[in-house]
């Protein structure tokens, strides 16, 4: 396994070790406290964007529905920081096991369509997410697992691991958990499903021909992306601490994320870095110092439904192809 992900293409020794090495101890040095709470803001992005990136990218299939494991990660592990005593690398685990639970349970229904229409299953997914973490006043802050700030000022801030309170503290461990999600991601790149993937990828009815259970490595990759998700809402809620809300996973942001990791390139796991820095440190400094918020809401939509109009053309001419359609 370990000589499989060191070998791996996605993985670059050196590229990788100096990026590290920059951010862990140069970059706090460098930029002040706005620069790295948006750096921090990137780091926990890109995991959200190589989930999306490794259904679309690696298993070819569309989903803009990455964003409730992202918001159920976060909830999962905002309610549990504030009910028990638990380490926090541990209420990360748990709150991304918990959504990679949801993420399989999700995918069963979705097996039977692709392309568009699994686009379409995913974004209501998204939606029904933000109606329920609505519902349930996300993030309220409140004590215990089911606590209720009424005022802003009863409300109190989601704790940070002791060894992380500080702001350069935090973002050194957000960094280190989205380099062990990133290496996770290889690890399965390199394995027995990175090869199944690329298989079903390419032609489920070849994978199937050659025995390789399409529905069994499906669920595996809604898993492991939802998984991947639903630590980065863990980090996210500990991240803002303050002005969490579900504005990070309703419609919008669903369609957004898609957008930028299209323009990132899904093709690859260094496109979700890039995916992420187009979302959380680009776009914030154009809208401030070049041009208004507006247009570059368009503009990312626009990506989007780009993206999905050259998917549905090539979903089509892949089943013409196939003799599914006349």
């Amino acid at each position: 396994m370990v000589r499989g992900v060191l070998g791996h293409r996605a993985f670059q020794p050196t590229m990788v070790g100096g990026l590290m090495v920059f951010a862990l101890f140069a970059m706090p040095s460098i930029f002040d406290a706005t620069w790295i709470f948006n750096f921090t803001q990137m780091a926990l992005y890109s995991m959200v964007a190589a989930s999306v990136g490794m259904l679309y990218g690696r298993v070819g299939l569309v989903s803009l529905g990455q964003v409730a494991p992202y918001g159920i990660g976060a909830w999962v592990t905002i309610r549990l920081a504030f009910a028990t005593d638990i380490p926090y690398p541990v209420l990360l685990v748990i709150g991304g096991g918990v959504a990679a639970v949801i993420g399989v349970l999700i995918g069963l229904p979705a097996l039977r369509v692709s392309g568009l229409y699994l686009a379409l299953v995913t974004l209501m997914l998204a939606v029904g997410v933000e109606v329920i973490l609505f519902r349930l006043k996300f993030a309220n802050g409140g004590p215990g697992f089911n606590g209720l700030a009424l005022t802003m000022s009863d409300r109190a801030p989601v704790p940070r691991p002791t060894f992380a309170e500080g702001d350069i503290a935090y973002f050194r461990f957000v960094v280190i958990v989205a380099f062990v999600i990133f290496m996770l991601a290889v690890a399965f790149l390199a394995a027995k499903p990175g090869r199944a993937w690329a298989s079903v990828h390419q032609s489920e009815p070849s994978a199937l021909a050659s025995g390789i259970s399409v529905t069994r490595y499906k669920l595996m990759a809604f898993g492991l992306a939802a998984f991947m998700a639903g630590v980065a809402g863990g980090l996210y809620g500990a991240h803002v601490q303050w002005s969490i809300g579900v504005d990070q996973f309703n419609r919008q942001a669903a369609l957004f994320l898609i957008a930028v990791v299209l323009m990132g390139g899904i093709g690859s796991l260094w496109g979700a870095l890039l995916a992420a820095f187009f979302a959380t440190i680009m776009l914030p400094f154009l809208t401030q110092n070049v041009i208004g918020h507006q247009f570059w809401n368009d503009f990312a939509l626009t990506i989007f439904g780009i993206g999905l109009m050259i998917n549905l053309i090539q979903t089509t001419k892949a089943m013409e192809k196939k003799g599914l359609l006349e």
